[in-house]
């Protein structure tokens, strides 16, 4: 994928902070927030119409053991994708901003003093879905017809990172693969179609602070 090299040097940064201290065992809540690179999948994900985002929120980090903690999340987070699309009515290109409200509930095992992994399942709530058009044919206008009702509400998934944690701070990387179509089913000239009938597909980058 394209966005690859950054995410390596990405996690190659946080490498080289292993000798901070390591997070210690208290239950914990902070605020974290990071940057967003999404699109939209059917088949396949791939990295050709990325759009560049934002996440921000709250988390908490309820340890079990030394080595396994429960992280329930509740952030704000931007979705979406530019997409290029061609079949018998109109060819032309659209941009899909999907915003979300999303509570993930995460399994964190410490690999080692400092890292973890991550990952479990998601629950977006859509707050507003807007679409921009560029189209070659006036008959459906898909930025003029195409509204927050004609999206899906409900985006689930699952999501599954590596992070780095220090006393109050904590930093990573994740992505989150949507199981369920974005758009709704939808009719033009007596044929049914969905659009967009891809899924949500992002990664983040994030940074983290413990309030307590």
């Amino acid at each position: 994928m394209k966005n690859a090299k950054l995410i390596i040097t990405f996690v190659f940064l946080i490498s080289t902070l292993q000798h901070v201290n390591a997070q210690d065992s208290k239950f914990k809540i902070g605020a974290k927030g990071g940057v967003n690179f999404s699109n939209l999948y059917a088949d396949t994900v791939d990295d050709k119409n990325v759009l560049i985002g934002f996440n921000a929120g709250l988390f908490a980090k309820l340890p079990i053991t030394s080595f396994i903690a429960v992280q329930p999340e509740v952030y704000y987070t931007t979705k979406g994708s530019e997409l290029v699309y061609n079949n018998a009515f109109v060819s032309g290109t659209a941009k899909f901003n999907l915003n979300y409200i999303e509570v993930p509930v995460l399994v964190v095992i410490n690999l080692t003093n400092n890292f973890n992994l991550h990952a479990g399942p998601y629950l977006g709530f859509l707050i507003n879905g807007k679409v921009k058009n560029d189209s070659n044919a006036n008959a459906f206008d898909f930025e003029n017809n195409i509204n927050n009702d004609d999206f899906n509400k409900i985006d689930a998934g699952l999501a599954v990172g590596l992070g780095m944690d220090a006393d109050k701070l904590s930093v990573g990387v994740r992505y989150s693969y949507g199981m369920t179509t974005v758009g709704k089913q939808r009719q033009f000239n007596g044929t049914e179609f969905t659009f967009p009938d891809g899924k949500n597909s992002v990664i983040n980058l994030y940074l983290g602070i413990a309030l307590n």
